[in-house]
């Protein structure tokens, strides 16, 4: 699949690295070719392809928001209609201070970006841990996958999403509607909470069990 980035940070570019080694033809999009993280970005696979927006949007099967939650209505403004009918993968997550939700538990930010965007096909994935399970996934040992939780309104692109997330190696877990993002965003500042406040290793994820 043809599949653009709007955001190639730690968690954009461990994705877009992973997303261009399975297969797909992935750019990133910038507005400054010659920037830092263009520069890791390409770095860390430099068969990664960089194009301005209005070049990698138009034609793109896959758009995944990787942005600062921050960023997020300046980068959809400038978007325009390049996203009108795409299938949106958000990793963002509104936090707030002392991480809080950031935008207070009203709805989540999935939620914001579909009003923002009603023509778009929006579904969060890929937000519930830290870019260093983003750069590596295996988990040997246990038998299982670990889980990617997902959720969104669209029955199609759910399953477009889902492949994607199996083939990066985690077992995709359907949570439902859009709805459930607010908890996948609380999920998101629990995994946080426990890494980067009390101290336990990044290196750890959930799995799924079934019987």
């Amino acid at each position: 699949m043809n599949i653009a980035f709007i955001g190639h940070g730690r968690v954009g570019g461990a994705l877009a690295d992973h997303m261009q080694r399975a297969g797909h033809r992935v750019t990133i999009t910038t507005a400054d070719p010659a920037s830092a993280s263009v520069a890791a970005a390409l770095a860390q696979n430099p068969d990664l392809r960089v194009a301005d927006a209005a070049q990698a949007l138009p034609d793109a099967e896959v758009v995944v928001l990787a942005t600062p939650f921050a960023a997020v209505e300046a980068v959809i403004a400038a978007a325009g209609d390049w996203l009108t009918g795409k299938l949106l993968i958000d990793c963002t997550n509104p936090v707030g201070p002392g991480l809080s939700h950031g935008l207070g538990d009203g709805r989540s930010g999935s939620q914001l970006i579909q009003s923002l965007l009603p023509d778009t096909r929006v579904v969060k994935a890929f937000s519930v841990y830290g870019a260093e399970n983003f750069a590596d996934s295996a988990y040997p040992g246990y038998g299982v996958p670990p889980a990617m939780l997902f959720c969104g309104d669209d029955a199609v692109a759910k399953t477009v999403a889902a492949r994607l997330i199996g083939e990066l190696g985690w077992r995709p877990v359907d949570v439902g509607g859009l709805a459930q993002a607010l908890h996948l965003e609380h999920m998101t500042l629990l995994w946080v909470r426990m890494v980067r406040v009390d101290g336990h290793s990044p290196n750890f994820v959930w799995a799924m069990l079934e019987r």
